[in-house]
């Protein structure tokens, strides 16, 4: 008797402790991505701190786009094939237009409830309606 109640008190311990178990590794993999949320907060912050200063973003300019100064000259060099050789700035693909909007489709939504239902065409009947009707 004393035995069954040890492995009883076992068990449940067991299941208590599982449960236990699992919830520090959530936390402890919570605080893992709570850090590392923070590491990229500084790091986006700095970014944009970087923009205030207007010589960075005249490097960023002329980096990204190939911006030169009034007065100075561009160079590219062009292959034999005419491509344009090493790091070409490029801009990135315009957004693909939608249908439209979620609120235009709501908005369309409540203009057709405010309108009159079109009336169905009645149906023409068929020989076999004739028939259904006598009988």
């Amino acid at each position: 008797m004393l035995l069954s109640v040890i492995l009883l008190l076992i068990a449940s311990y067991t299941s208590s402790m599982h449960a236990w178990w699992e919830n520090r590794q959530e936390i402890q993999t919570l605080k893992a991505q709570r850090a590392q949320y923070g590491t990229d907060i500084d790091r986006l912050n700095d970014t944009k701190r970087r923009f205030d200063d207007p010589a960075f973003v005249r490097q960023q300019a002329r980096e990204r786009f190939g911006w030169v100064l009034p007065g100075e000259t561009g160079y590219r060099v062009i292959g034999a094939d005419g491509q344009v050789q090493g790091d070409v700035p490029t801009l990135d693909e315009p957004p693909s237009p939608q249908a439209k909007p979620w609120y235009e489709s709501l908005w369309g939504s409540v203009q057709e409830a405010g309108r009159e239902p079109e009336a169905a065409p009645t149906p023409t009947p068929t020989p076999s309606d004739d028939v259904l009707k006598e009988q």
